[in-house]
Order: C-alpha cells, then sequence, then structure tokens
C-alpha cells in the first residue's frame, strides 16, 4: 500500500487499555488489544491480501521517524514475524502486527478506510496525538 494512502485523522479520546503480556504467543483478544480495524479497514486490507503471492501472515502498522512533526504511520504485509512483535487478533482473525517500541506510541489505535471519489486511504485515529503537521502525514505524542 502506498504511503499517500494513508491520512492521520483527528485523535480520538484515550482510553485506558490493558495489554496481555503473559500470553506466550504474543497474541491478544481483540478486545484487550488496543488496536481496533474498523469492518472497512479489514475489508480492504483482506482485498489487498488477496493479490499477494505467497498469502502474507497478517498486516503491520508501525512508526517511522519523518516530516515536520516527527513521526508517521508505516503499513506493511507481514511475510515474517519479528522476534519484538506483538500480534493482535481482529474479530474476523486477521493477525495485526505492532513492534514494541511502536505500540508505545500506537496503543489505543483506531484504524479506518475511506474512499471519496478517487481518493482512498486508511485513517488513522490515535488517541496519544498530541499535534499533527499541516498537511497530515506526520504527528507528535505526548
Amino acid at each position: 500500500m502506498a504511503e499517500s494512502q494513508q491520512e492521520t485523522d483527528d485523535h480520538m479520546t484515550a482510553q485506558s487499555e490493558t495489554l496481555d503480556t503473559e500470553n506466550p504467543q504474543n497474541t491478544v483478544p481483540p478486545d484487550l488489544s488496543g488496536i481496533t480495524l474498523t469492518d472497512r479497514a479489514l475489508t480492504h486490507i483482506r482485498r489487498e491480501m488477496a493479490h499477494e503471492k505467497p498469502m502474507p501472515l497478517g498486516f503491520r502498522i508501525g512508526v517511522t521517524k519523518t516530516g515536520c512533526s516527527g513521526l508517521a504511520y508505516v503499513v506493511d504485509f507481514v511475510r515474517e514475524a519479528r522476534d519484538d512483535d506483538r500480534v493482535f487478533t481482529q474479530a474476523d482473525g486477521l493477525d495485526v502486527y505492532v513492534d514494541e517500541k511502536s505500540l508505545q506510541v500506537i496503543r489505543g489505535l483506531r484504524v479506518d478506510y475511506s474512499r471519496e471519489g478517487l481518493t482512498q486511504m486508511l485513517r488513522f485515529q490515535n488517541p496519544n496525538v498530541t499535534g499533527e503537521c499541516g498537511c497530515g502525514e506526520s504527528f507528535t505524542v505526548g
């Protein structure tokens, strides 16, 4: 997925989430995950994954240092799990992989998908965001 399909949206109210660190498979049920994908986002990601050969293990969400405000979202398909990955299984069974460092910044993240005319994108609602750059490509956390 191209970065142009990503957009940072207004942040939502912060929520206190509990993370299950005792689970030996690093898999957290969706109600405890702190990472939520809407039905539209799940449908879009599943549709894109169906075109990949071989079929990916799941979907990765992370952050990288970049842009005017400091951080930007990075998304990709997972071909191989990493040692520091946390796996958040969504309601439809899709596994969302997040590295430990990114998790500190995106815990509570809600990902949606929107389509407006010819523009389609993933929208990120992150309760940890304290500021965004004017173009919406990068963000800061408090």
